[in-house]
């Protein structure tokens, strides 16, 4: 079809993999008892995973799910999603927690498996370590020394964090790195065997288009929006003089590329500044503080907040959390690129859906001219 070739989606059914132990191998002859998979992602969390089994006994009296052996705390996992002959990833990571369920009904008997992604690895070992004990060091030095022991690379994208470090680590290594993204206002991503450590990535390529009222090319099977305008404009906080004892006030306004053609604020017609003070916490440095007060400014200026669930199969992709994606079909103001911010996926007898919630700091329609422009003119939309 004419529509399909404009939109070059795939059409097939969307199926799920799971891969399990240090090889990889393909769980497939347990597929027949595999009931629901979900997966929350999100970027203030780490990603976790539901897989549950029905269970049955064969004639020994053997357990076919929980006897067998390969799931079990600790052994890696994977789990993707195939379009066709075309796969991509959905998490990876351990499994954490294996629960067998047995009521008084034996054929309700289920096995259920709980995962999380590769941050578990990190959460095992206490450490108390100096950083920068012998010279400053930098965040750049520090988080690829932190996954290197775990067979994790750091992301090409990463941020460079903070310079003249003198830290002192007395926790997980995970604590301490998600102890570290916050000192710089940045997010920290698990995903691929690769750790996104650096700010909220708008101006990244967006995602595949999400498409809503748009004939046979619509994916989403909902989507909503709040725009919130009690939201402040920009952050302010006290800092020390330069020189002297006191302290002066500074306002941070957001940093973030627009999502839009007109930033999304919250002033009113007539009425002061709208801003949000921060209280200092502890001790942090000047760099630490203002980044924070920075990191709450793009927070507060992401008001316009979307919210709906689409057709994995007829999407033909997996949503990724933490990076742009485009939605049409909503209007002038509301569509454009969004970012998104939390994704739940859900294999079951009703197919692939992706619910999900996204962020926007503009209005206006920035889509541009590419496919979801021209389907937008082919449908009236």
């Amino acid at each position: 079809m004419i529509l399909d070739f404009l939109t070059s989606k795939r059409r097939e059914p969307a199926e799920c993999i799971i891969l399990v132990g240090s090889a990889g191998l393909e769980i497939t002859d347990l597929y027949p008892f595999l009931t629901e998979v979900t997966v929350d992602a999100g970027r203030a969390e780490p990603t976790v995973a539901t897989i549950t089994f029905e269970s049955r006994r064969d004639e020994q009296g053997r357990w076919l799910v929980q006897d067998d052996g390969r799931l079990a705390p600790w052994e890696p996992i994977v789990i993707e999603a195939a379009f066709g002959s075309a796969t991509e990833e959905v998490m990876r990571g351990y499994i954490r927690e294996v629960r067998a369920d047995y009521p008084e009904d034996a054929g309700s008997a289920r096995v259920i498996v709980e995962c999380r992604d590769d941050s578990l690895a990190l959460d095992r070992e206490h450490v108390r370590e100096v950083w920068g004990g012998d010279a400053p060091t930098t965040d750049m030095v520090i988080v690829p020394a932190i996954l290197g022991k775990y067979g994790l690379s750091p992301d090409p994208a990463n941020g460079s964090g903070q310079t003249g470090l003198v830290i002192n680590q007395d926790g997980t290594d995970i604590e301490f790195l998600r102890s570290r993204a916050e000192a710089n206002g940045y997010d920290l991503l698990f995903r691929g065997g690769m750790v996104y450590f650096g700010p909220m990535r708008l101006d990244a390529e967006p995602q595949e288009t999400i498409m809503v009222y748009a004939g046979e090319a619509t994916s989403a099977y909902r989507f909503s929006v709040r725009d919130d305008g009690h939201q402040a404009d920009r952050v302010a906080f006290d800092r020390a003089e330069t020189a002297g004892s006191g302290t002066v006030s500074e306002t941070v306004d957001p940093d973030l590329p627009l999502l839009g053609n007109e930033a999304a604020t919250g002033a009113g017609s007539g009425l002061p500044d709208f801003a949000w003070r921060m209280s200092r916490q502890g001790e942090m440095s000047e760099d630490e503080w203002r980044a924070r007060a920075q990191r709450r400014a793009n927070d507060l200026s992401l008001r316009v907040k979307g919210e709906g669930e689409l057709d994995g199969s007829l999407y033909g992709h997996v949503l990724r959390v933490g990076e742009p994606v485009g939605v049409d079909g909503v209007g002038d103001r509301y569509g454009g690129i969004w970012f998104v911010d939390t994704v739940n996926h859900r294999f079951s007898t009703e197919g692939y859906r992706q619910s999900f919630n996204l962020l926007r700091n503009a209005y206006g329609d920035n889509l541009g001219s590419g496919a979801g422009g021209v389907l937008a003119g082919v449908l009236g939309g």
